[in-house]
């Protein structure tokens, strides 16, 4: 036997050992490493699941915004649609009163050019009746010929021609 020779006994300790070591390792320093790292991977997931959650928030606060944006815009629309309405409604009052304002105007004033017309026909038949009346005393009193009655109604025209 010359060749190699295998210390079987040294072999068998040194196992025995690094067994026991293995041991006191995995007991004392492995859980509680395996601990930390699993605390660390949960409050990492916590974090990741956090911020994904702060994400989903701002998005719906972001779509919320939006849509409160396009209720503004378009209520901002509807007021400036309304007030350009009761505009050309309140446009179209004013020249609807300005108009029957005029209306009555002028139905007032027509009123009146009649009424001071058939004041001047009331004079002038008042004024045609007297002088009727005149000639019919001067007629009387002359008692002319035919030529004469004729130049009086001639001058009785003339002179109710300048009256008028």
């Amino acid at each position: 036997m010359g060749g190699l020779v295998i210390p079987w006994g040294s072999i068998a300790v040194q196992l025995i050992g690094f067994i026991i070591l293995l041991a006191l390792l995995s007991k004392f320093a492995l859980k509680p490493l395996l601990g930390v790292m699993e605390q660390r991977e949960k409050l990492v997931n916590d974090q990741i699941d956090s911020a994904e959650r702060n994400r989903k928030d701002a998005e719906e606060l972001l779509n919320q915004q939006r849509e409160e944006l396009n209720n503004a815009k378009k209520e901002a629309q509807g007021i400036i649609e309304n007030a350009k309405k009761l505009g050309e409604q309140q446009g179209q009052d004013i020249i609807k009163t300005s108009r029957e304002e005029a209306g009555r105007m002028k139905d007032t004033a027509i009123a009146e050019i009649q009424n001071e017309k058939d004041q001047a026909v009331v004079a002038l038949r008042e004024q045609v009746a007297s002088l009727s009346v005149l000639i019919a005393q001067k007629v009387i009193e002359k008692e002319l010929d035919e030529k004469a009655q004729e130049q009086l109604i001639q001058d009785y025209l003339k002179q109710a021609g300048e009256e008028l």
